[in-house]
């Protein structure tokens, strides 16, 4: 990965002028260079994590495994197609272990990602089983820590 990237997985906020200070290069090229890396299809996009405890919003997240039956002609892709047109699923991967696929949903409320996998979820063709996990709490959500608790090089809290 080249140093553009890297930077931009760290800090995507991070302005072209900023990015070619710490790169050592002309903000025209840098600029140029995201241009490219975007209509690539390499930088898929940009967007901000939240702390939605602090937004004072309704707000849920699962994790809801899947096993599926694979179809013939087009593996796990007819299933995953269907799951990624659908509103509340925000990522959706293939996965190696005991469930083939793994969902990342949201919604406003516990009942509301329930009724989404009992209805939707579920009842699409080749899906045999769900296995649904609710986030409690957010520790940490690329690269971004959200406790304000100070931890010492051992690794104990400072409170």
């Amino acid at each position: 990965m080249d140093k553009l990237l890297r930077l931009l997985r760290k800090e995507g906020a991070m302005e072209p002028a900023q990015l070619a200070i710490l790169l050592g290069e002309e903000e025209a090229a840098v600029a140029a260079r995201l241009r490219e890396l975007e209509d690539q299809g390499v930088i898929m996009g940009y967007r901000a994590i939240l702390d939605f405890e602090k937004t004072g919003e309704d707000h849920v997240e699962a994790l809801i495994d899947l096993k599926v039956t694979p179809r013939k002609d087009c593996g796990f892709d007819y299933v995953a197609n269907k799951i990624a047109q659908m509103k509340e699923v925000e990522s959706l991967y293939l996965m190696s272990g005991g469930y083939d696929l793994s969902v990342k949903v949201v919604g406003k409320t516990f009942q509301d990602i329930a009724m989404m996998v009992a209805r939707k979820l579920s009842t699409i063709e080749g899906v045999t089983g769900t296995k649904t996990h609710f986030v409690l709490k957010k520790y940490k959500e690329e690269n971004v820590l959200f406790s304000t608790e100070k931890i010492d090089e051992r690794g104990l809290t400072n409170l």
